[in-house]
């Protein structure tokens, strides 16, 4: 009798599933971009020539708080009235704009860098902010629960890319180039208002008197700032619909919207009281431009132009209009399409292992975008000052102040009418942004090239290294006397502009090395 044996066969070895990456090394992923992906389209601006006021203030303010910060505040508060004749009443972006000059100088000061450099590094850590306030405020209206407790959606992944592809040279006045500290991160300031508004679960009395404060504040910030209050209740009125699906009255009666209403109680009567009373100065002109608005028929055919001029290929247009050649030529396309695309790589790989929002969500955050968008677009339109220094197609394709909120405004509406389009077009639109931001790092530079062969760009980078590497020796002041003498030239019949170079490179050389910029000139 034999016995009948069952072979049982080997179990085969079952591959254990790959962990998805953890929500944490995401976020870092997504902040990481926020910061090298502005870095790398910014970073051919690094030796532009300070412009405008950049050339006085950095060296004026620096000195005068070097030594000092907290004069920032005392100083500020006593010339505001000064300033409020003026029609530029705005003294906490006053603030935050001397604090950032301080910063520039100081930067000059401990690393022995022309000012050229340091201002150009605050500006870019402000387009940092805003890379990083961009990914606040859309990822604060698209999710539901904690904001950091889940992976990060597609909409954050794609972001950093796109916003850094919109900070292109457009212009002497742009953003990129012209108080980019100041203007830059008071968008961000915007937008994270907006990000907290929609966060709020609850609201308690001390965070009532705290909206009603910051309402008041933004109203003498300046005038993006403004906006913040508008996108704030826009902000929290379609999370509610879109993407909380609340009815009228949970979406009245909620934390975001009282919030809101907060903040236009504190923003309302100071934002009248202070144009009240520069109405009453500045009623028979002769006050500061920049401030001033107008409201006709023009405005309605300008807001339109404006709210397409931060588009990035019309942007390098005005960056390249005084480039002789082929600026696409050279070095620097390459770099940055190869640094951009090694970044993208990574990214490309985390794309299937994060979400993407749902359709309704995503309409939510496209008309978010919109909202964003218009509210720059409406800070040039209603402009004085951009009606008297632009006209024809400058309007299409120069920066101004208003950039600042329209790049980022419309770039979130791209990449959420990109998500809202399909999963398959997630990857041709993130090859897309490399792209561009590989021409607008090239655009930079070619803007940059252009800048470097102006005389008075010449004269002022000649100041910032001299004053970067002070020379106490005889010599030393003789080299500094004789870059005195070619700006008092330059600016001959400029009597206001010669004032301001003297006492603004005294004060800074006074700082620093303990004697005037020019001996001979004492």
């Amino acid at each position: 009798m034999t016995a009948q044996t069952t072979v049982i066969p080997a179990l085969s070895a079952v591959a254990s599933p790959v962990p998805p990456p953890q929500p944490p090394r995401l976020w870092g992923h997504v902040a990481r971009r926020c910061v090298l992906a502005p870095i790398v389209v910014l970073a051919p601006l690094l030796a532009v020539a300070p412009s405008r006021d950049h050339r006085f203030n950095v060296y004026w303010h620096g000195g005068m708080f070097r030594d000092d910060p907290g004069a920032i505040v005392s100083h500020t508060i006593a010339s505001g009235d000064a300033y409020l004749r003026l029609g530029n009443f705005r003294p906490l972006g006053r603030m935050l704009e001397k604090s950032l000059d301080l910063l520039a100088f100081t930067g000059t000061q401990q690393l022995g860098l022309p000012v050229t450099m340091t201002l150009r590094a605050v500006s870019i850590g402000a387009a940092i902010l805003l890379a990083l306030a961009l990914v606040l405020f859309a990822e604060s209206v698209l999710t539901r629960g904690r904001l950091f407790g889940g992976a990060p959606s597609r909409v954050a992944l794609l972001l950093p890319y796109a916003v850094a592809a919109g900070f292109v040279a457009a212009g002497q006045d742009s953003t990129t180039i012209l108080f980019g500290g100041l203007y830059l991160t008071t968008a961000a300031l915007v937008l994270t208002v907006a990000a907290t508004a929609c966060r709020l679960d609850r609201l308690r009395w001390w965070g009532g008197v705290l909206a009603v404060t910051a309402g008041a504040a933004l109203a003498v910030f300046n005038e993006p700032a403004y906006f913040a209050v508008p996108l704030a209740t826009a902000a929290v009125l379609i999370r509610g619909r879109f993407v909380l699906g609340q009815t009228g009255r949970e979406l009245l009666t909620s934390a975001g919207v009282r919030f809101a209403g907060l903040l236009w109680a504190g923003f309302l009567p100071a934002f009248a009281t202070v144009r009240w009373i520069i109405r009453g100065f500045c009623a028979q002109g002769g006050c500061y431009q920049g401030s001033d608005l107008i409201v006709d028929g023009r405005s309605v055919l300008l807001l339109p132009v404006r709210m397409v001029a931060w588009l990035p290929p019309l942007q390098w247009r005005a960056a390249t209009a005084e480039t002789p050649g082929d600026w696409l030529r050279g070095v620097v396309p390459v770099v940055a399409l190869l640094l951009l695309g090694a970044l993208a790589a990574r990214t490309l790989m985390l794309l299937p292992k994060t979400g993407v929002p749902a359709a309704r969500p995503l309409l939510g955050l496209a008309a978010l975008g919109v909202v964003v968008l218009a509210c720059g677009a409406l800070l040039a339109t209603l402009s004085v000052a951009v009606r008297s220094a632009m006209s024809g197609r400058e309007l299409w394709e120069q920066g101004w102040r208003d950039s600042a909120l329209t790049v980022p405004g419309g770039m979130l509406l791209v990449v959420a009418l990109v998500l809202l389009a399909g999963r398959r077009v997630t990857v041709g639109a993130l090859a897309a942004l490399v792209l561009l931001g590989a021409v607008s790092a090239t655009a930079n530079r070619a803007y940059a090239d252009t800048v470097a062969v102006q005389r008075a760009a010449q004269l002022d980078n000649r100041i910032a290294a001299a004053m970067g590497s002070f020379e106490r020796s005889r010599a030393g002041d003789a080299r500094r006397c004789a870059l005195l003498d070619e700006a008092i030239v330059a600016n001959q019949g400029k009597p206001f502009l010669q004032r301001r170079y003297r006492d603004s490179l005294d004060v800074a050389a006074r700082t620093l090395a303990g004697v005037p910029f020019c001996e001979r000139a004492q």
